[in-house]
């Protein structure tokens, strides 16, 4: 049902009551006037007759009924002439008011008032004078209807001007339900002129503004959208970019340890046996081999110690346990003031290689920092596995980090682990630790064995 339709039916409704109580009231005065006529001229003709009709019975029964005949009908009364036997001599002539007409039997019922019949006796018989209030109801009836007629067109103008005022009120709010459906529709261009009404005037306007708004969110979402695949194609380029770089990496580590080492092993040994043949013969000739030996050492040394931070070969034949210890091992050797505590634990745990490859990373990231920056003197390193994830923690009691140390310029090598750490969908933290000290954790996710599948 329509809100024109509604408010239509409930104004009816009101009239139809109003008017109702304004005919019952009318009712109430119709039946008090009949009551008031009727009874009125009962007592009248009665008085009347009563003082006339002696002298007439005087004379006899003819002229009696010649005086009843002169008189003819009182209104509202019916005259009876019955003599002392109780014969009916003469009755009234019926009126000729609005004769052949009646009023309703229930409507006279209702507004008719107790008939009274007043009686005359004297020596030859009785006059009976009875109220009849058929005249009086029939009058009531007619400017009833009169008044019903009235009431009905009355009824019948106000309710169609009504119905023409509210479709002109509630117009604006249809065209507020078909912006909606079309909004509903997927049209978000759709804009409301300036509607006629305070009410009207205030929902469109709200309705111009949430358009606005959602035009604006629109928008943002599909920057959004837009600004997420583009950092998920820069995702999937540095992931592309670190994997072709461990590569080139591992390529040159392997080049260095197979070819450069051979190599500078050969020359190492060339130059301590041309060392030990000129040992009587050339002095000069054995030191200068001997100073060759002594860099190619070193430069082997160097190279070993140059191979693990390219890509830790360890690693790729021993797993992530012995890298790690392996890790902290040397760099125990190059701090021998620092003490590094390890405990690795996987519990079975088996990262596939990309995962075990940036744990790594993560605690040689961690280590380096706290030595290099934080001079930390004790370290703990921890790595626990389960079937779910590996978690890998770090703690120093170096200097720490600054707390707007991401705001910074710096810190790059942190920043890089933190975008390959969520390359492997993992999660990174680094926060400072009481009383001094960083904590850094790195917690990748295993896939579960149906995944695996």
């Amino acid at each position: 049902m329509s809100l024109r339709l509604k408010i239509n039916l409930l104004v009816g409704a009101m009239t139809v009551l109003f008017v109702a109580a304004l005919l019952l009231q009318q009712f109430g005065n119709m039946r008090k006037s009949v009551n008031e006529e009727v009874v009125a001229a009962n007592r009248v003709a009665a008085q009347l007759l009563n003082r006339t009709v002696w002298g007439y019975a005087a004379q006899g029964p003819e002229a009696m009924l010649a005086f009843l005949r002169g008189v003819g009908r009182v209104r509202s009364n019916d005259i009876t002439l019955l003599d002392h036997e109780g014969r009916e001599l003469y009755r009234s002539p019926p009126s000729e008011y609005k004769a052949g007409r009646n009023a309703p039997a229930w409507f006279e019922s209702l507004v008719a008032p107790a008939l009274s019949t007043q009686s005359i006796e004297f020596p030859v018989g009785k006059l009976v004078v009875h109220a009849n209030a058929s005249r009086a109801a029939l009058d009531a009836w007619d400017d009833f209807v009169v008044q019903m007629g009235t009431a009905a067109v009355m009824l019948v103008l106000v309710n169609l001007l009504v119905f023409w005022l509210v479709g002109q009120a509630v117009k604006p709010f249809g065209r507020i339900v078909a912006a909606l459906n079309a909004l509903e529709a997927g049209r978000f261009d759709v804009v409301l002129p300036r509607l006629p009404g305070r009410e009207a005037f205030a929902i469109g306007a709200a309705f111009n503004r949430m358009v606005g708004m959602l035009q604006e969110n629109l928008a943002n979402a599909r920057r959004a959208a837009l600004a997420e695949r583009q950092l998920s194609d820069n995702r999937e380029l540095a992931r592309w970019v670190d994997q072709k770089v461990e590569e080139e990496r591992r390529m040159i580590a392997r080049e260095l340890h197979d070819e450069l080492g051979q190599s500078v092993t050969a020359m190492r040994s060339m130059a301590l046996s041309i060392a030990q043949r000129t040992q009587s013969l050339d002095p000069e000739a054995e030191r200068a081999a001997q100073l060759i030996a002594g860099e190619a050492s070193r430069l082997y040394d160097a190279m070993h110690g140059l191979i693990p931070r390219l890509t830790p070969l360890v690693l790729e034949h021993f797993g992530l346990e012995e890298a790690l210890g392996d890790l902290v091992e040397r760099m125990r050797r190059s701090h021998p003031g620092v003490r590094i505590d390890l405990k690795v634990d996987l519990h079975g745990a088996a990262p596939s290689p990309n995962v075990v490859l940036t744990l790594y990373r993560a605690a040689q990231e961690g280590i380096t920092n706290a030595l290099r920056h934080g001079q930390a003197q004790v370290l703990s390193v921890r790595a626990n596995g389960s079937d779910e994830a590996v978690t890998l923690e770090l703690t120093d009691d170096g200097g720490g980090l600054a707390p707007d140390w991401s705001q910074r310029s710096g810190h790059y090598g942190l920043r890089w682990l933190a975008e390959r750490v969520e390359s492997v969908g993992g999660q990174f933290r680094i926060e400072p630790r009481a009383p001094r000290g960083v904590r850094l954790q790195v917690q990748v996710p295993l896939p579960s064995p149906s995944e695996i599948a």
